[in-house]
């Protein structure tokens, strides 16, 4: 296996893994965390996709990864003040869970 297909594997890995912390993890650090985890996967994938070829690298993933990397720095910001907002208006760092058939003011 080539080094570009091992980036690609570890990438599709960490995805695997970053959606199953997002389904299972309640608290909501550990959620943005495991989107983080995501996200550094789809970048894994993207570089693994452009590796080398006979020619060079093809710039496009490089850039679209490095693009990637500064809106998720932001989202991650955006995501610590909502949470933190959540916190200290709710109490709780956690989502409220939606079941149907219960009334949510009860």
């Amino acid at each position: 296996m080539s080094g570009a297909g091992l980036y690609a594997l570890a990438g599709v890995a960490l995805v695997m893994l970053g959606l199953y912390g997002l389904a299972v993890q309640a608290h909501l650090l550990r959620k943005l965390l495991a989107v983080n985890i995501l996200g550094s996967g789809v970048f894994l994938v993207l570089v693994g996709l452009g590796g080398p070829a006979q020619a060079g690298p093809d710039p496009v993933p490089h850039a679209m990864v490095i693009t990637g990397i500064v809106v998720a720095v932001s989202a991650t910001a955006l995501g610590l003040v909502l949470m933190l907002k959540l916190t200290t208006t709710g109490g709780r760092p956690t989502l409220e869970d939606d079941t149907p058939g219960e009334d949510p003011e009860a």
